[in-house]
């Protein structure tokens, strides 16, 4: 390892048990490395900060983070809520299934798993403690299912890949995230399964049913869940507009993330009324900062990036782990691993944009004798890299999920972190299954070819 990488590793590390924010962390890093190095440091992390961040497809995070807020803030959780708990809320532990459901349905119209956290959790972890459910399981359910909503399109995250893969279709990422994000959301709701099966999950919801006869109460049930999705179907298609629009040609996905907030808007203002003009001010606020956020680590970690390619650390990262194994399940549990510590300290958006060009090649390896093509592979390790770097959102000690879900629940992370535990095995029996079965991955786009992004 050279002196620049050891320069560059010690001083992000340092910065990061200094507490300084992330991105800071990796452009002071990048600095002092460059410094070392004997460089024009300002003007080269300035410039690579700059071109980082000079990308069209990026254009669709605003966008997307801008859509989210709105129907966050519009009344759409409610809505699907309330469609979830006719489909699954009469189960015993409904109320489990249903938090879960929604999280799952939320996050295909929002896009955003701290969204899902606070905007589901904000009403269901207080009417599960309110109806008996164990407080820090109520937690716990919200924090790790919200993240589904980072696999299931639309996801930023998915736009953030596609950049540090370069050439890959957004399509056909968000395409490929909706099988694995359907079996996370099954893998947690297996926890609830079992965990109700104890008996300590409270009683099912009873549903409304009325009716003389077996027939007759079956069409009430019917009934109830056909006005279940009557609330909901405005909301739930968004993601049609979105997905069906980009697969029919009709738009790219940077231009379906400007429809997504034309209708998020139309939804949250005009149809359901639930977000007033005057609070319009203080939501556009909030989607600026965000964004500045989003692009300050993406600018900050394309820098980094840069450094990590000049000193051709990719390529000897991919020769170390081919070293050790030539066998694909062995390398894939290697990535697999490093990524479930990484996650651990540092947010997704960098990690993404690091170590994506790291492992990809490897993947490359890996792919060519299971005889996937090049764009399958990437396609399918955008799928494995960010369901892998979810998990890191519900750990300590960076995990954005895990602090916004301690704040809704009004519990600490001490209490938390046994109920998380049956979650954590669940999603990463989940990312193994993705992990092993590209064909998870891989099957609904193939349905639609090669989209173009």
């Amino acid at each position: 390892m050279s002196g620049i990488v050891v320069i560059l590793v010690v001083s992000f590390l340092l910065m990061l048990g200094l507490n300084v924010p992330i991105a800071v962390g990796i452009a002071l890093a990048t600095l002092l490395a460059v410094v070392g190095a004997g460089g024009d440091a300002a003007y080269i992390v300035a410039n690579k900060l700059a071109n980082g961040v000079d990308s069209f497809a990026l254009l669709a995070i605003p966008f997307f983070i801008l859509s989210g807020l709105l129907m966050g803030r519009g009344g759409m959780a409610h809505r699907l809520m309330n469609f979830a708990a006719v489909l699954v809320g009469w189960f015993p532990g409904g109320l489990a299934y249903v938090n879960t459901l929604t999280c799952v349905l939320f996050g295909s119209v929002s896009g955003s798993a701290a969204a899902a956290v606070s905007s589901i959790g904000g009403f269901m972890i207080p009417e599960m403690n309110r109806k008996g459910y164990p407080k820090e399981f109520n937690v716990a359910l919200t924090t790790t299912a919200a993240t589904t909503g980072l696999i299931i399109p639309p996801s930023n995250i998915m736009i953030v890949y596609s950049v540090a893969a370069g050439s890959v279709s957004v399509a056909a990422l968000f395409l490929a995230g909706i099988v694995p994000g359907l079996v996370v959301g099954a893998a947690i709701m297996l926890v609830c399964l079992l965990r109700s099966l104890k008996g300590d999950l409270g009683a099912g919801e009873r549903l409304p049913v009325v009716g003389d006869t077996k027939w007759a109460r079956v069409r009430s049930a019917a009934g109830l869940v056909g006005r279940g999705f009557l609330q909901a179907f405005l909301s739930l298609l968004l993601v049609v507009i979105v997905i069906g629009g980009i697969l029919s040609g009709l738009f790219t996905a940077t231009e379906a993330a400007a429809i997504a907030v034309a209708y998020s808007f139309f939804l949250a203002v005009v149809w359901y009324r639930e977000v007033k003009p005057r609070e319009l001010p203080g939501i556009l606020l909030e989607a600026g900062l965000t964004t500045a956020i989003v692009m300050l680590l993406i600018g900050a970690s394309a820098g980094m990036s840069w450094l990590l390619a000049s000193e051709n650390i990719p390529q000897q990262a991919s020769q170390a782990l081919l070293g050790l194994s030539e066998h694909p399940l062995v390398l894939l549990l290697a990535i697999n691993a490093l990524l479930l510590v990484v996650g651990t300290f540092m947010d997704m958006t960098p990690a993404v944009l690091i170590f994506t060009p790291i492992f990809l090649p490897v993947m490359q390896r890996i792919g060519q004798a299971w005889g996937l093509s090049e764009a399958q592979v990437a396609i399918h390790f955008g799928i494995v890299i960010i369901t892998n770097l979810c998990i890191g959102l519900c750990t300590p000690p960076v995990g954005s999920c895990l602090f916004i879900g301690c704040s809704v629940g009004r519990t600490t992370i001490a209490r938390l972190t046994p109920a998380l535990l049956p979650f954590f095995l669940a999603m990463i029996a989940a990312l193994l299954a993705i992990t092993y079965w590209p064909e998870l991955s891989l099957r609904v786009p193939g349905w639609f070819g090669q989209p173009k992004s």
